[in-house]
């Protein structure tokens, strides 16, 4: 990993390089995990590169009473989804529990609505005993990644490993005991923004991650 700040041309060579340091996992036959949108043209490089499966792992924000951009947990996408609560928030807020269940079935059904629109009918591939290798553009904060490594974990994955091209070290270090291992090209001091990384971050579309999903499936590396 480099503490010198890298610049990718965009997510596809991001992934490329991502691959070729993912190289030596290829023998354990992994599954990759993209996180949606901007991850998956990434994952699916390093899919291509070690030739192994590619799925997505969808995660919600179960947002608190009236502010639904303060997390009280997350929903996490998977053929067995998990619930991630930070149960010492919704005890000090007093959330009720009524509220968490309504609202945490109703983002279980977001993921579902967002799962049939990428994968249409396509199950998720199971993760016990698996190694997995969970895959995004970029972390920033690392609250999504954090939440979808500790559903992981408890849906029993072998071995996790969490794949990125950029990262600031300081949630690179607050990761770290939610995985086995992590590979990070770049993880620069200071760090302003995932998207300086890029000459092309532009927006990856619902369609463009459908068509990559499809050709992941129609080329056998699902």
């Amino acid at each position: 990993m480099s503490t010198e700040p890298l610049q990718f041309a965009d997510r596809r060579d991001a992934g490329e390089r991502l691959g070729q340091a993912l190289s030596r996992f290829a023998s354990l036959k992994p599954v990759i995990l993209a996180l949606p949108r901007g991850g998956v043209p990434v994952a699916f490089e390093v899919a291509r590169a070690l030739h192994v499966p590619l799925d997505l792992i969808l995660v919600r924000k179960i947002g608190a009473p009236g502010h639904a951009e303060f997390g009280i947990g997350a929903v996490v996408d998977g053929a067995d989804p998990q619930i991630v609560l930070n149960d010492e928030v919704i005890a000090q807020a007093r959330i009720p529990q009524e509220y968490v269940e309504a609202e945490t079935n109703r983002q279980l059904r977001e993921i579902e609505r967002r799962r049939r629109t990428y994968l249409g009918d396509r199950r998720p591939v199971p993760v016990r005993g698996r190694t997995v290798i969970v895959v995004d553009d970029g972390i920033a904060t690392g609250g999504t990644v954090r939440a979808a490594l500790k559903a992981l974990r408890r849906s029993g994955a072998g071995h996790t490993i969490l794949a990125v091209p950029v990262a600031p070290p300081e949630t690179l270090d607050q990761l770290k005991d939610e995985v086995d291992e992590i590979v990070c090209l770049s993880a620069p001091t200071p760090f302003f923004a995932v998207g300086l990384h890029y000459r092309d971050f532009g927006q990856t579309s619902d369609a463009e991650v459908v068509e990559l999903l499809r050709e992941a499936e129609a080329t056998s590396l699902s």
